[in-house]
């Protein structure tokens, strides 16, 4: 178990408030909400959380995966929102900076996904008791044996595009669960960000689009 030691500058990035919801930009290396441990109480809900008393989680992201994370501000709005994210109903894209050069412009990853359990939190691609998971995906620049590729999952299943990815041959740098060794070390983080959400807002029913701009210095090719 590694120990945990998340960022703290900046403290809380809120990219977007109203009185419904919250969007923030999480950093890698903080929980999306706090573990069982005391040593894990610290999250970015936990933050948000002392300044936006009320808040609630709606969905998450892995510790090591940087990005948008949305929570609601009232029970309607978490009710609203949730509902969202269950009917698939929310555009979620990310980028991430794999092993190797893609040959191919585009495609989709259709594997099934279980908990791998005597090694969660690891999943795996299990075809006889895996649910449906797909993930749509771009390349968008390779170079020096690297490729950086955007990521449209259709489903939202634990890990899914980190195994998605490593399951095609070309996991995403840094990934302390699922890259092989030299993918491992050619990152000091997961090079996995999500970079947009776009959904129905729950207060004025209009589309809503959030962004996070992509570090440059860490995703270039």
């Amino acid at each position: 178990m590694r120990e945990y030691r998340p960022p703290t500058d900046p403290y809380l990035t809120v990219v977007h408030s109203d009185q419904s919801l919250l969007v923030l930009d999480k950093p890698s290396g903080l929980l999306s909400v706090p573990g069982r441990d005391p040593a894990h109480r610290d999250s970015l809900a936990s933050r948000a959380q002392e300044r936006f008393p009320g808040a609630m989680t709606v969905h998450r992201l892995d510790m090591d995966t940087s990005g948008l994370v949305i929570m609601a501000r009232n029970p309607i709005a978490h009710r609203q929102l949730s509902r969202l994210f269950q009917d698939r109903q929310v555009e979620k894209v990310y980028y991430a900076k794999v092993w190797g050069e893609l040959a191919e412009e585009s495609g989709e990853i259709d594997l099934p996904l279980i908990c791998d359990w005597p090694n969660r939190p690891r999943q795996k691609v299990d075809f006889e008791v895996g649910k449906p998971s797909l993930t749509r995906w771009e390349r968008v620049a390779v170079g020096d044996g690297y490729s950086l590729v955007r990521l449209k999952p259709v489903t939202g299943r634990s890990h899914q595009l980190r195994v998605h990815l490593q399951a095609i041959g070309h996991p995403i740098l840094g990934d302390p669960f699922y890259a092989h060794s030299q993918a491992l070390k050619a990152a000091q983080r997961l090079l996995l960000h999500a970079t947009t959400l776009k959904l129905q807002h729950p207060l004025t029913g209009l589309e809503a689009h959030f962004e996070s701009k992509l570090d440059l210095q860490l995703f270039s090719i």
